[in-house]
Formats: structure tokens, sequence, C-alpha cells
């Protein structure tokens, strides 16, 4: 009988297309019990029986039959002590760095401005304002800020004044650093419609999301050892 097990299995992974067949078959009972999700991919996850979905930019997690939903889970690896989910979401989310619309930002370059990263912000963002300090310790390196303000009306207005300025670097930094708002109001055209458009496309719902040059993303503000970390990973 094992022996017979053995077999069935060796010949499983010979033939190619079984694992995909599998996936495809969650992905059309998926679309079938869900149609109003679009489902982008389905993945066998390392749990037998358990496929990872990925659907309207969140990962949910069913059984092959898709009689039951995981929704807004984390798939934890407890060996390596790693979130498998956010791995996950930073391959799926991913974008290539030279396709985001670089001229819809304002840039700050730091020491030679080599490396880079992409920065989505609203000016009242506790968590952007908490990892402001640790972008602006960042050596060789050119931050595409794209003003995201998803907070509310005074978010927006204070995303214009920002942009509308003549020193747009001098103002942000001193509003985010140093807690102080801009003085004039922004009366200018701004790209700020198109980046929250662009941001509702690409599934960006929280800030500060970062895009580092291999296009990986991240969401919040991740200490200052990672940022590094990341960033120079991204070489």
């Amino acid at each position: 009988m094992l022996t017979k097990l053995r077999i069935c299995l060796y010949m499983a992974l010979l033939i190619p297309g079984v694992a995909a067949a599998s996936e495809a078959t969650v992905k059309q009972a998926m679309q079938k019990k869900y149609p109003g999700v679009q489902v982008e991919s389905v993945t066998k996850t390392p749990i037998a029986g358990i496929y990872e979905v990925f659907a309207g930019s969140e990962i949910l997690y069913v059984d092959e039959n898709v009689n039951y939903l995981i929704v807004r889970g984390r798939l934890i690896d407890v060996a390596r002590k790693t979130d498998l989910t956010d791995e996950r979401m930073r391959v799926l989310t991913a974008v290539k760095f030279d396709q985001l619309p670089l001229d819809l930002a304002f840039r700050k370059v730091q020491g030679n401005g080599t490396r880079k990263v992409a920065y989505f912000s609203d000016p009242n963002c506790p968590y952007c304002k908490k990892i402001e300090p640790d972008l602006a310790k960042l050596e060789n390196v050119t931050i595409y800020i794209f003003l995201y303000p998803v907070l509310g009306q005074d978010s927006y207005e204070k995303s214009k004044a920002v942009w509308c300025s003549k020193d747009r670097v001098k103002v942000w930094d001193e509003m985010m650093l140093n807690g102080n708002p801009p003085k004039t109001a922004g009366t200018c055209d701004t790209p700020i419609e198109k980046i929250l458009a662009y941001g509702r496309q690409k599934g960006i719902s929280g800030t500060p999301t970062l895009f580092f040059a291999d296009g990986q993303r991240v969401t919040g503000a991740i200490p200052a050892d990672q940022l590094k970390k990341l960033l120079d990973g991204a070489r």
C-alpha cells in the first residue's frame, strides 16, 4: 500500500499541470460561488488542502472545495518565524519601479541619490510622521513623494499647499518633521486626483506605502533597520 502511494506521489510530480489543474479547479469553484469577486490567482500553500486566493488586492485562504474561507488571516511559518502572508503580499502586489507614475511625485534627493524609493503619504498620517525621521537619515537615496491624502479634506488641502509651494521638499519636511503646516493655501493645478486614482487601481489602501527599486511594496511604519535592509537589498 505504501509503495503504491509512493508511486502515485512520484507520478504526480512528474506529470506537468497536475498542481495547476488543481489550482484551476479551486479558481473555478471560487468564481462560481462568488461571481462578483475578481480572482487574480490561486496558489497552493504549504498546508495540504489549503489554497491561497488573491482577489481584490487581498489574500484569502480556502479549502479545495471552497466550502470555507479564511479572511484577513495570517499564515505563519513557525519554524522560520516568518509571516508567509506578508511575504506573498509583497510578491503579488509588487510594481516595477519604472512603471510607477514618477512624474506625479516630487523628489527629495539625499546624498548622491543613486538609490531610490517611492513613498505614498498623507500629511495627517501619524505612521507617516513616525517613519519620516528614518527616511530623512537614509544616505544616497532619491525619495519620490506621492501626495496621497486619504484621511479627509484637511489632508487634501495640506497636500495641495505642498504641491503649490515654491520649495515642496522644504515645506513638506517642515510639516512632517517639525509639525508646522504650510502657511499658504494651494491654488495651482495638482496631480493629486491622478495619484488617488492610481492608488485605488493598485489597491493602496493605507499610508505610508513604500515601493522599492525591486518592486517590493511595504505598508506601514517599518523599523529603521528593516527600511535600510529593504533599500540595500533592492539595488
